[in-house]
């Protein structure tokens, strides 16, 4: 029995111009045989997710025949086309997109011009993504498009793990171990002002600890503890110079040392001397300039 054509589509309830990521609008369609869209170019990026039946989709010289659990990509200025099958017209929910950081993210996923379908299989998370996006925008709430960009988030996060898991790329032991540095250090930089341990973070990145240390410090010359102190330390110092509001003792918490005392002990042995005496030092020098010195 033939299925009913469907269309619904709606836009984000929000007034805002698209910032980092932005959903512009989402909808759903069940289309009738041979539906064709195109060839034509959007501005944006614009996403669909197959849940049944079938079609043919073109974007410049890529072509190819799709069905449920497929989902495809079309890039902004980009001349796109895809038509339904005639015997099994294709059910498909889509979500138009833009932003700064909308290329990089979408770039995680492995679409690309030349390879703008994911196969997602039997997944359910691309579809319900996509209708829990048009069902944000249809409740038009004041956090919709917070909403939106969080679930959009979501379903990038879903087909960057299929893109992981359809092409392994096993990397060197020299690029794996550098790989690892990089993490222990995006991981203490990023929460250097929280309670962070070295234990704790041994166990988010799923390595011994011991490991991670002899690792680190064979390619860095710090041991992981050393690394974080100096780290506070810098984030402290640099405090002291931007926010002369703030106390010693307030500038040692912000930088991750809930005691002040060890905190100027540490800074003093860093850069010779304490914590207020160089801020002090800063004070006394801020008033000379070029601009002030010259006759």
């Amino acid at each position: 029995m033939p299925k009913t054509p469907t269309y619904r589509v709606v836009s984000n309830p929000v007034s805002v111009e698209p910032g980092e990521l932005t959903v512009l609008f989402a909808g759903e369609s069940q289309t009738k045989p041979g539906h064709r869209v195109g060839p034509k170019v959007v501005d944006y990026y614009l996403l669909h997710h197959v849940t049944s039946g079938k079609g043919r989709f073109r974007l410049e010289d890529f072509e190819a025949e799709l069905g449920a659990g497929d989902t495809f990509l079309i890039p902004p200025n980009q001349l796109a086309s895809y038509a339904s099958d005639e015997e099994e017209p294709w059910r498909y929910r889509w979500v138009a997109f833009a932003g700064t950081h909308a290329s990089a993210l979408v770039q995680t996923t492995g679409l690309a011009a030349g390879n703008p379908v994911a196969r997602t299989g039997a997944s359910r998370v691309p579809g319900e993504r996509c209708r829990s996006i048009y069902d944000a925008f249809l409740a038009r709430s004041r956090a919709a498009s917070l909403e939106a960009a969080g679930h959009l988030l979501l379903l990038l996060s879903a087909l960057q793990e299929r893109a992981d898991e359809s092409v392994p790329a096993p990397l060197r032991p020299s690029s794996h171990s550098e790989e690892l540095v990089g993490q222990i250090i995006g991981y203490l930089t990023a929460q250097y002002a929280e309670p962070v341990t070295i234990e704790g973070m041994a166990e988010t990145l799923g390595y011994n600890r011991a490991y991670l240390s002899r690792l680190f410090k064979a390619k860095t010359g710090l041991s992981p503890a050393t690394f974080l102190t100096r780290h506070r330390i810098d984030q402290g110092r640099r405090l002291l110079r931007e926010r002369p509001e703030l106390t010693i003792e307030q500038v040692a918490s912000s930088a991750g040392f809930p005691d002040p005392l060890y905190f100027s002990k540490q800074f003093k042995r860093r850069y010779g001397q304490s914590p207020t005496e160089y801020r002090a030092a800063v004070n006394r020098f801020e008033p000379s300039s070029p601009s002030a010195s010259a006759d």
